[in-house]
């Protein structure tokens, strides 16, 4: 199942970013390797939120990664969401579905 992790940011996250980065992207990486951690990044114009997708038999794997991550422990993180994703299109969806001919 793929679930979409949302983070809202601080105003101030740009700014404190630098700090906690390397090891934000060291947890990232490392849940990737696992096969869990898909992609991920911030959603720009403006710099307010991110999404993180994730491919996990539960959203247990997207609460421990939220548990570690340094920019959810420092207070880049004001809030955070995890909603299921029931992906249906495209190569890498979890459940294809194709037109009926």
């Amino acid at each position: 199942m793929h679930y979409v992790l949302i983070y809202d940011y601080a105003p101030d996250y740009l700014e404190r970013r630098a700090e906690f980065r390397d090891a934000h992207l060291k947890l990232a990486w490392e849940s990737h390797g696992r096969g869990e951690f898909q992609l991920g990044g911030v959603l720009a114009d403006p710099v307010d939120s991110a999404l993180l997708w994730f491919k996990a038999d539960s959203p247990a794997v997207v609460e421990q990664f939220v548990a570690h991550d340094p920019y959810v422990k420092n207070g880049l993180v004001l809030d955070w969401r995890i909603r299921p994703w029931m992906t249906v299109a495209g190569a890498l969806a979890d459940a294809p579905l194709h037109p009926v001919q």
